[in-house]
């Protein structure tokens, strides 16, 4: 599997994105598809808020009304293989993903600008079902620098370094049902 760097020097984009094509193969997305969306997925609650994306956490989840994490269901089995595979991809010592999100997505639903929570240091993201612009945007003085991408079906991204602690991304509005599975490494103590 070739591995690619996004962006080949650092004025290009954001520093510590990575990003691959093709990760998985077509069945291995199908399978996927099929247990994210036999998951009793919820609305995403956000304090008072319910985003429109449905989503299921593992290992652990963000609690907004604590304003803390706390712990969710363990990582399902059939999550392993791909974790391991994501996290040998990204240079990782097996077992460092301890927190996963399926994500549902359906047509005409995004996500608005936002940086993951501190908590979690690595973030990884496998596209499943269709493409999406994943969209990336940092504050320099008064004007933004942006950068997007499309992200795949069965691509992988990785965000770290400035990528994931300077930069804030979304993803608009999608055209067609999408499915995602995040990959997050916890934040040395």
């Amino acid at each position: 599997m070739t591995q690619l760097g996004l962006f080949a020097d650092a004025q290009a984009g954001p520093t510590g994105l990575r990003y691959t094509n093709n990760f998985i193969g077509a069945a291995a997305e199908q399978d996927l598809i099929g247990r994210i969306a036999a998951l009793p997925l919820r609305r995403f609650q956000f304090g008072a808020f319910e985003g429109n994306r449905r989503v299921a956490s593992f290992g652990y989840r963000y609690d907004y009304a604590l304003q803390r994490l706390i712990e969710a269901e363990p990582i399902p089995d059939w999550v392993r293989p791909v974790a391991r595979q994501v996290e040998a991809w990204a240079g990782l010592t097996e077992g460092s993903v301890r927190q996963v999100l399926c994500t549902e997505y359906e047509v005409g639903v995004g996500i608005g600008w936002h940086r993951d929570k501190p908590h979690f240091d690595k973030v990884l993201g496998l596209s499943l079902g269709a493409r999406c612009k994943f969209r990336f945007r940092r504050r320099n003085g008064d004007k933004w620098e942006r950068h997007a991408l499309e992200a795949l079906p069965r691509s992988l991204y990785m965000m770290d370094g400035e990528a994931r602690s300077q930069w804030e991304h979304s993803i608009p509005p999608v055209e067609a049902r999408r499915y995602s599975i995040t990959f997050r490494t916890m934040k040395p103590r």
